[in-house]
């Protein structure tokens, strides 16, 4: 039995029901059941088993910081101390018994605290009862290795708590706690102004992305027409962080309107409906522009190999015609080495100190013999001639 669910005195279905404003009833079924219990039951606080991770806990009451707890176990403690109050948890990579503590004081599905455990989750919206699990994925453009880096957050929002579990060095929620404390009347519509705040900070991230990765574009573009033989190995990467970012965007503009569509049903208030509004506006321009990434990555990479394929058959083409004026080259020194060679061949037949050889004491074998040479050499220039050799 959880602690939340022994506080009756301060917290009764029918004061609950009478404080419940439309904005909460926005993320909170009808037919969802009061946490009531029997009075006079004191369980002790949650222990924990390892030291808390809390990145920061604080309690509002009316959209103002009463407390600011170091412990999940302080926190416990003082939410039930403030009936009327609302509780802001975050935590970084949290252990398992944190995160099963919360579960038992929360009354937090375990199905969404396995998610929150193992994370690598597609982001998603999902009910369980008066508690609304949201998974989202974050992004950062990191200049220095010119790419972008994602983190994981998951949301639970409750009728008067908001736990964030990080996962991930973004988002920088300090800056969403700071921004909501400097406007208490926002602060003061409950957890789903939080939900919302969160929801504009992580989509407000995205806009950096978009810049650095139409940066990148663009030097790729140049990259591709210089024929740097780097930029295939860059756009293939590139393509791959898109592809991580669409997966981080597209589902959250179905989440967003699935929000949206809720409005009219549980009457939510109408500042949390133009801020949410605003949001699925700037997600759905990035989803769009992430889609417009990837087809132009698409397209680059179809130009380079296009370039790349001419490229190759032009080297082979200058290869052929180098091999083929080398051929060329060849054919004409050896026509000219069997020229030279067919006189030689007769001299250094009639140069042999033999005593008994034909035309040797010939008179006419001198003249003879050089006309024997011309003959074989003019031949043979006649046949490699005729067969373009020279």
């Amino acid at each position: 039995m959880s602690e939340r669910r022994a506080r009756p005195a301060a917290k009764s279905s029918a004061a609950k029901g009478s404080r419940r404003p439309a904005w909460r009833r926005a993320l909170t079924p009808p037919s969802a059941p009061p946490r009531t219990e029997a009075p006079g039951a004191e369980p002790p606080a949650p222990e924990t088993a390892e030291p808390p991770s809390i990145v920061q806990a604080a309690l509002y009451r009316d959209g103002v910081r009463v407390s600011s707890p170091a412990t999940l176990a302080d926190t416990f403690r003082e939410l039930r101390e403030q009936p009327s109050g609302m509780a802001w948890i975050g935590l970084a990579r949290p252990t398992e018994s944190e995160l099963l503590s919360l579960a038992a004081e929360f009354d937090l599905h375990p199905l969404s605290v396995e998610d929150a455990m193992e994370a690598h989750q597609r982001p998603k919206l999902e009910r369980y009862g008066d508690t609304l699990f949201v998974v989202l994925r974050a992004a950062r453009y990191l200049d220095a290795p010119e790419e972008v880096d994602f983190g994981e957050l998951h949301v639970f929002v409750g009728p008067d708590f908001v736990i964030t579990v990080r996962h991930g060095a973004a988002p920088d929620l300090s800056a969403v706690r700071h921004r909501m404390e400097k406007a208490p009347e926002l602060l003061s519509l409950g957890p789903e102004a939080v939900l919302y705040a969160i929801l504009d900070a992580v989509v407000d991230g995205y806009a950096p992305v978009v810049s650095g990765v139409q940066n990148d574009i663009d030097e790729i573009e140049t990259e591709v027409f210089r024929g740097d033989p780097e930029v295939s190995r860059r756009i293939y990467e590139l393509s791959r962080e898109m592809v991580e970012f669409q997966r981080a965007t597209r589902p959250l503009v179905g989440m967003l309107h699935s929000l949206m569509a809720g409005f009219a049903k549980y009457g939510t208030d109408e500042e949390l409906q133009r801020y949410l509004r605003d949001v699925a506006d700037h997600v759905t321009h990035t989803s769009e522009r992430v889609d417009g990434f990837r087809q132009a990555l698409t397209d680059i990479l179809t130009v380079n190999a296009t370039l790349v394929t001419q490229q190759q058959n032009a080297e082979m083409r200058a290869l052929a015609e180098a091999g083929f004026e080398q051929n060329e080259e060849i054919k004409k020194i050896s026509s000219w080495a069997a020229i030279l060679f067919a006189p030689t061949l007769v001299g250094t037949v009639y140069g042999m100190n033999f005593d008994h050889m034909p035309e040797l004491h010939w008179g006419f074998g001198y003249p003879f013999a050089i006309l024997l040479m011309a003959a074989v050499c003019i031949g043979l220039y006649v046949i490699f001639k005729r067969r373009d050799w020279l």
